[in-house]
């Protein structure tokens, strides 16, 4: 992965002033927010998805599990599309391809074609985000490009804000095709706009061959893992031939990946990176903790709205107070980022996301609304420290000019981590709802007098004895998926916990400059 344009260059170009810097400011901002908004907006719309295709839930996260393993697998792809063709022309083209796919995932007319417009969608917006990022830097004078850097990590931490929520909104007010139609007129915008104002400022480009072997390798192995932890719950795992198949493919895969890019002279993926231990152990903790962070994500909307009765507006707004605490804190944070250790910052973070955690732990059935945002305010204070914390322990060894190419793996390892983990927590959340559905029922069976007064009741205020016996079930279900959520949560908590002490095996890091967002 190389710099889709070195600092000479980026110097060489004279920086805008006035209306065009705002015009075209504006534009690069609306395609981060696009590409981070999509990785957030079907999150609580996935109930109302599935069940205008009439498919599970489960089935249904593939929605989000597949766009975020085709972004994270071309991400490795930008450095040399950019070098090859120009950062211009490649964003532009990825802002165009976005919003084509886009229009496709709004007509698709089944699940199968739905996830295959979903992964060419997150397949061409690889370039998107770190596009943007190079060209809004470019465009600003050296004095000013703090405030470049600014706009571009706002936009980052502002699109999840309004993901739940929009996509709530639409979920329950319009059709959830909406969802990816509010992309095509922004996405025609902001590509007009871009490659209007910016053509001229073009990159240099040069003509080197790709390491294809490498990028097959590593689609092999993270498509097969993919697909079997979205399907092993329904396959029962390792007794399905077919999942036994994807496992070995995903490690014969990842093996051979592994020795073509340690033996590769130009690799697609520059793994002499982890030689250095703050990046090796930086990343690691990024990617669990991400992961962590995502699959909780994903679960507390699920949770929401299939168990609790909550509407997908309202899910979304559930989430909205981490992102707002997220916004007005990291300002704050960014101001002493220089002077603090990054280690005490991201011990902080992850104690936050693990109080975050527990709190959720510890929710009951009937919780109000104002309890359940209460654990999200907490979320938002981890989310304004964590992701800059991070990248500055990770890169704190890193050469200057290796930065591009360990930025790019660490946003490759992060989008993987991250599609595997919404799989797992719902793969996990379905099995611990059996294993506690199983307890309930021998409580049941062991108190049948209450039972059968409850059924009495239910009969006596007007309800079949068939529409009795079906409400107690579906309240012994609904507990069954609400402990096993919590479950979950606990889980994550203390996993938060037990990453702390890696971040004190890494050298001491400040922040030399501004923030750098997470994505």
């Amino acid at each position: 992965m190389t710099s889709p344009a070195s600092p000479s260059q980026a110097a060489a170009l004279p920086p805008l002033e006035g209306m065009p810097l705002a015009v075209i400011s504006i534009g690069l901002a609306l395609g981060t927010f696009m590409q981070v908004l999509d990785s957030t907006i079907a999150n609580v719309s996935i109930p109302t998805i599935s069940g205008n295709l009439g498919v599970a839930p489960d089935q249904g996260t593939w929605v989000i599990t597949l766009f975020a393993m085709a972004n994270g697998v071309s991400v490795p792809l930008t450095g040399w599309l950019m070098g090859r063709y120009g950062v211009v022309k490649t964003f532009a083209a990825s802002v165009a391809l976005f919003t084509f796919a886009s229009f496709l995932c709004g007509v698709a007319w089944n699940l199968p074609s739905l996830l295959a417009f979903r992964v060419l969608q997150g397949g061409v917006s690889g370039p998107m985000i770190p596009g943007s990022q190079a060209l809004l830097i470019s465009i600003f004078a050296p004095s000013r490009r703090g405030l470049a850097l600014a706009i571009w990590s706002m936009t980052t931490l502002v699109a999840p804000i309004c993901g739940p929520i929009l996509g709530g909104w639409i979920s329950d007010n319009m059709s959830w095709r909406w969802i990816f139609f509010i992309n095509v007129p922004v996405g025609i915008v902001c590509t007009l706009i871009c490659y209007r104002g910016l053509i001229a400022r073009e990159t240099p480009t040069f003509k080197r061959s790709i390491d294809t072997a490498g990028f097959l390798f590593l689609l092999v192995w993270v498509s097969a893992l993919q697909v079997m932890l979205d399907r092993g719950q329904d396959l029962d795992w390792f007794h399905s031939p077919l999942v036994v198949i994807l496992g070995i493919a995903s490690a014969i895969g990842f093996v051979s990946w592994l020795i073509w890019e340690l033996t590769e002279a130009n690799p697609i993926v520059d793994l002499s990176l982890f030689k250095s231990r703050n990046f090796a152990v930086g990343t690691l903790v990024f990617c669990l903790v991400y992961a962590v962070f995502f699959g909780g994500n994903v679960l507390q909307p699920l949770w929401l709205q299939t168990r609790l009765g909550y509407i997908a507006t309202w899910a979304g707004l559930v989430a909205a107070p981490s992102g707002v605490v997220a916004v007005l804190l990291t300002p704050v944070f960014a101001r002493y980022s220089a002077r603090i250790d990054a280690r005490i910052t991201g011990t902080l973070a992850l104690l936050a996301f693990a109080l975050s955690f527990l709190m959720r732990g510890a929710l009951t059935p009937d919780v109000s609304f104002s309890v359940l945002v209460l654990p999200m305010l907490v979320q938002g204070v981890a989310m304004s420290t964590f992701f800059v914390s991070m990248i500055t322990i990770q890169l704190k060894d890193v050469p200057a000019q290796q930065t591009p190419q360990a930025s790019g793996l660490s946003n490759f390892a992060r989008i993987t981590a991250g599609g595997f983990a919404a799989s797992l927590t719902t793969a996990f959340w379905a099995r611990r709802e059996s294993l506690h559905q199983s307890h309930l029922a021998d409580l049941q069976a062991s108190r049948i007098p209450e039972w059968q007064q409850a059924l009495t009741g239910l009969q006596h205020a007007g309800a079949s004895a068939r529409q009795a016996l079906g409400a107690l079930n579906q309240q012994v279900v609904n507990q069954a998926y609400t402990v096993a959520a919590l479950d979950i949560f606990w889980l994550f908590g203390v996993l938060s916990v037990l990453m702390v002490p890696l971040i004190w095996f890494t050298r001491r890091s400040l922040a030399g400059g501004p923030p750098v967002s997470a994505d």
